[in-house]
């Protein structure tokens, strides 16, 4: 038995090799497959993505000529190897990054190259056995001041590359001199091949398909407001259902389908965006003016409005975990609230989304005022609404989950008001155009069209009859007809005929 059991087990081994053997080729392919499948869909995902490596590997062929052609090599020898460094460590995705990055690596290296000399010329003065020494010291105070200086925030967020770049330098420079007697040479080779290799990421950076931080930020901010605003215009059809909500005059008509029910949660995204956004708005402050954002751009006022999406973006995640509760509220109770709650939400929505529209376009954002106004007063009914409920018999451990509801909306309401005055500031600090908005059912404005017809009277004194006719501006795109009856003279009184003595 033991050896029959030995034998089959050996073949099923065998067996089981041979289908492994067999189906090899099949599984290397499909790994092929897979990845290849991972290479499109990070492209395709952002195409600027394949343009920057194509940059990268330009920038790396255009200095290592330095090695290749032997006059260039002559004139820098081996210290040509520091600009195919500077292209590998300094070329960023952005502009903004790849100019901060070789500024700092520029002003870095210019100045540890030049303290590096000095503290080479100053150890001579203390002879050979003092030099080492004075060289140590000097390194040490330098490497400990800049290394803490780090630790600075304001430091940190932009010179921390540079930071690091000088004690890099000024301790090569400074302990090489110990040993090297052209030690200004060695400074002027590495600072000149630096440069040419920082100048040739910046050149390509900028005028090969540029990446803007600025313009990524703008968009980002934009982006993440919209989000919320999805959210917010769909809540209300799946929080309370599609019962009696037909967009008459008991509100909005919201359907959520399947498809409306993932970009409800587009709004999470949004609060892991401040490490994104702070990034970009520091690649931002390097970067010249290009398209619509000029020199200094108020790129501090974006964070702003940065901080106060996420901080609505937090009532939101609120208000999501409502929708999947597990406590249900008395259906009479829910439908008491319905109309506000829904309005409250769709409009502040409206408001976000026009607040995005306005950062997007550069327009100034008149049309979210008016969607605040119909939030506020729909916030009012329901305020309203709870206090006549609270006086009636309900038990209020049932309606605690949608009071919890409306007072969720509110507080998204005020996040919304301080959003739209971020947002303004912007369209104030940025000169956003300024475009009227549509006029709106809830605010229709009247265009006032007449005549003023001096009336002639030998026995009693001068008059003078104005004639007005009041035409509602309703539609503008044709232009609003005067009566036929607008530019004559009439000698009897008639309606909207006024008589001013002079």
């Amino acid at each position: 038995m033991e050896v029959g059991s030995a034998s089959h087990e050996k073949a099923g081994l065998i067996a089981r090799g041979w289908w492994w053997l067999m189906a090899l080729p099949k599984n290397f392919m499909a790994k092929i497959v897979k990845v290849l499948n991972k290479i499109k869909n990070l492209a395709k995902d952002d195409p600027r993505r394949v343009i920057h490596s194509i940059k990268v590997g330009l920038a790396l062929s255009l200095v290592s000529l330095f090695y290749y052609f032997r006059p260039l090599y002559d004139g820098f020898g081996d210290a040509a190897m520091w600009a195919v460094l500077t292209v590998v460590v300094v070329f960023e995705f952005s502009v903004g990054a790849t100019l901060g990055k070789g500024i700092n690596r520029g002003i870095a290296t210019l100045l540890a190259g030049a303290l590096g000399v000095g503290a080479h010329h100053l150890a001579n003065l203390a002879g050979e056995k003092g030099e080492p020494i004075l060289l140590g010291i000097l390194v040490f105070i330098l490497a400990a001041t800049s290394t803490f200086t780090r630790f600075f925030p304001g430091v940190k967020a932009r010179y921390d590359y540079g930071m690091v770049i000088f004690i890099l330098t000024f301790s090569l420079v400074s302990v090489s001199g110990y040993r090297m007697e052209k030690i200004l040479e060695l400074a002027h080779q590495r600072l000149s091949t630096i440069l040419i290799g920082g100048s040739t990421c910046v050149i390509i950076s900028i005028f090969v398909c540029p990446v803007w931080a600025g313009e990524d930020l703008h968009k980002l901010v934009a982006l993440n407001i919209e989000k919320l605003a999805d959210f917010l215009e769909g809540f209300g059809g799946e929080y309370f259902g599609h019962e009696g909500n037909d967009g008459g005059d008991e509100g909005p008509a919201v359907v959520v389908t399947k498809d409306d029910k993932s970009s409800l949660q587009g709004y999470k995204s949004v609060l892991n965006s401040k490490a994104s956004e702070e990034s970009l708005a520091n690649f931002a402050r390097w970067e010249p003016c290009h398209g619509r954002f000029r020199f200094r751009h108020p790129w501090k006022q974006y964070l702003k409005i940065g901080v106060l999406t996420r901080q609505c973006a937090y009532q939101v995640e609120a208000l999501n975990s409502c929708i999947n509760s597990d406590t249900q509220t008395p259906p009479e109770f829910k439908k008491k609230i319905q109309e506000a709650c829904t309005k409250m939400s769709f409009e502040s929505g409206k408001a976000l989304r026009e607040l995005a529209t306005g950062i997007r376009t550069m327009t100034h954002p008149n049309a979210a005022e008016i969607h605040l106004e119909v939030s506020k007063a729909a916030e009012d009914d329901l305020k309203t609404t709870l206090k006549t409920a609270l006086l009636e018999d309900i038990d209020l451990l049932h309606v605690i989950p949608a009071a919890t509801v409306a007072s969720l909306l509110v507080e998204i309401i005020a996040c919304t008001e301080k959003i739209a005055e971020a947002v303004n500031e912007l369209s104030r600090l940025v000169k956003f155009k300024n475009i009227d908005p549509t006029v709106t059912p809830e605010k229709p404005q009247i265009l006032h069209r007449g005549t003023v017809n001096p009336v002639l009277d030998t026995g009693s004194p001068a008059h003078v009859c104005i004639t007005v006719s009041e035409l509602p501006a309703a539609d503008h795109s044709t232009p609003a007809q005067l009566p036929e009856n607008a530019n004559k003279t009439h000698e009897e009184p008639m309606k909207g005929r006024h008589n001013l003595e002079v």
